[in-house]
């Protein structure tokens, strides 16, 4: 069971798993789904952004401090029970070093990898942890002192050079090798990863890093997205961005399947299936995710982009990554579809208002239609709200954070020319989503949204999770994330789709991880059949992870 996300390392705490089974959730704070027209609610034009205005929110700066690794597996005390069935390792990753010497880190996603596994057997739980010995951590170790440029951090020159080679170290391009975001598997073998070109294979049993390995010794990319998707036959499917003379490309790459040679790992047999041109390629799309239904990938091309001059150009004027980010909200956001067996994009141009998005949740075929569920938020302007001193800041920094919401979309994958101009493609009569021919022949599409208005209370939602192991890229009804009823997640919410309940599990000054979904074996036919697990933090010396009931988000077992 994999974990990404930022929420695995923050404070040395006695952490534990809750499972929760899928029936006796909490339903307080949700209403029935207002009778409204999609229209009236998200037209066309720039809608208001969703602010949260709370006071008196609890202090989770300790949450952003440094803790020590646990490299040997202790035994933790449980309270509650374990499904007999549930047996496995539950496997986190996330930032848990914040300084080196007198230098520190200036965002959330800049911190040093800390590797979290949970391993479940026989109704016993035993805790390890261990720091990535990535070339990142181990240069700024050896230094005392932040040697390696992170997403929000630019290296410090060091002071014992002289004033031509510290003039000279403006221009080292060295990328961060500091995989804090996910647990990617490919071929079997289990990886850590974060958006640049560099992965480390992990050895599970120690969680010790076996080996580093680059994209760009197999194919022409500068990087991968930390979220790929599968298929079934375990073939795996990712984006990344490549850079030439002209600018930038998007690329979408295909890993296949392990073969029954022994020289076939790891990235062997990579390929770029498709090359998609920016709409500018010198101010490319930041993304972080993308969709795949069954014989689709979508690639969604937001107005955050990356100023690439500023990018090169960042060591010299003492920029970071983070700096080379805009959010250009008078830009439309725009779909690619492309045919994952061919490689063609489709001729089809789809657009929607600007919206910023970090993860999908799940995408489908139906009717000739592609259902699209993503978490979206109506400014682009979160990373910088995300800097450590903001997060230091607790109440202030809440009301700044625009909040996200659930939404879907309905991307027609034939638009017939007897289509006339304004009509709605959708044929689907259980989404209000609309796709509408414009005089040029785009579509234009409009979202449902897929919440009631209970989630504006609950802060929004996003680190969305589903049933995946039989659900990724089919149509589905449950999904599962985190609300933010604080700066960061708060509560776990489960959302039925065809209802738009939601169930909600809070306890006050509790902060959970993105849940991880774990269905029961003789579960098929019935999608939320299973359990949640999720790791619970406190700005107090103590955590847990929790085992809950997915029906019901009801905790079964703590650690």
């Amino acid at each position: 069971w994999l974990g990404s996300g930022y929420f695995g390392a923050s404070r040395q705490h006695r952490m534990s798993i809750a499972l929760c089974e899928r029936t006796d959730w909490d339903f307080s704070g949700c209403h029935p789904q207002d009778s409204v027209g999609i229209k009236s609610l998200i037209s066309k034009q720039k809608a208001p952004v969703t602010y949260s205005h709370k006071k008196g929110l609890e202090c989770i700066s300790p949450l952003f401090s440094t803790v020590q690794e646990t490299p040997q597996a202790i035994s933790v005390k449980l309270q509650g029970q374990i499904p007999k069935w549930l047996k496995g390792k539950l496997l986190r990753n996330g930032p848990g070093k914040f300084e080196f010497g007198p230098d520190k880190y200036n965002h959330w996603f800049d911190g040093m990898a800390l590797m979290h596994k949970f391993e479940i057997e026989n109704g016993v739980v035993k805790y390890s942890s261990k720091f990535l010995r990535s070339d990142a951590y181990l240069t700024n170790s050896k230094n005392n002192r932040i040697m390696i440029s992170e997403f929000g951090t630019l290296a410090i020159p060091d002071p014992c050079k002289n004033i031509f080679e510290r003039f000279m170290s403006k221009f080292d391009r060295l990328k961060t090798d500091n995989c804090v975001v996910n647990f990617p598997v490919i071929k079997g073998d289990y990886f850590v990863s974060t958006e640049t070109n560099q992965m480390h294979k992990v050895d599970l049993d120690t969680l010790e890093s076996k080996e580093k390995v680059n994209w760009e010794k197999y194919i022409a990319v500068s990087g991968a997205t930390a979220h790929p998707h599968y298929d079934p036959d375990g073939t795996v499917y990712n984006m990344g961005n490549s850079y030439g003379v002209h600018g930038s490309s998007y690329n979408i790459i295909r890993v296949p399947p392990q073969t029954s040679q022994p020289s076939d790992s790891g990235l062997q047999g990579a390929e770029v299936l498709c090359t998609i041109q920016p709409e500018n390629r010198m101010k490319p799309a930041y993304y972080h995710s993308f969709g795949m239904s069954e014989n689709y990938v979508v690639f969604i091309e937001q107005p955050v982009q990356i100023k690439l001059w500023e990018l090169i150009t960042a060591n010299f004027f003492g920029k970071s990554f983070l700096d080379a980010l805009s959010w250009e909200p008078q830009l439309n956001t725009r779909f690619y579809v492309v045919n994952k067996h061919t490689g063609q994009i489709l001729p089809v141009q789809y657009h929607s208002k600007a919206f910023c998005y970090f993860h999908q949740i799940n995408a489908f075929e139906d009717q000739g239609c592609i259902v699209l569920d993503l978490c979206c938020l109506d400014d682009g302007k979160v990373f910088d709200i995300l800097r450590l001193q903001n997060l230091h800041k607790s109440g202030e920094t809440y009301n700044m954070h625009p909040k996200p919401f659930p939404r879907r979309f309905v991307l027609p994958v034939t638009v017939s020319s007897k289509a006339s101009v304004g009509q709605n493609l959708n044929p689907l009569s259980y989404t209000l989503a609309e796709a509408v021919k414009e005089a040029d022949g785009k579509i234009w599409c409009t979202p449902e949204s897929l919440h009631n208005e209970g989630l504006k209370e609950a802060g929004g939602m996003e680190f969305p999770q589903i049933n995946y192991a039989h659900y990724s890229g089919k149509k589905y009804r449950y999904f599962y994330g985190c609300g933010f009823g604080h700066v960061i997640g708060d509560r776990l919410i489960k959302v039925d789709t065809e209802t738009k309940e939601m169930k909600i599990w809070r306890e006050k000054g509790m902060y959970p991880s993105e849940p991880i979904f774990v269905p029961e074996p003789d579960s098929s036919g019935t999608e939320d059949k299973g359990v949640i697990l999720s790791v619970v933090l406190t700005p107090k010396q103590v955590s847990y992870s929790c085992v809950k009931k997915s029906c019901t988000l009801s905790v079964l077992s703590c650690v």
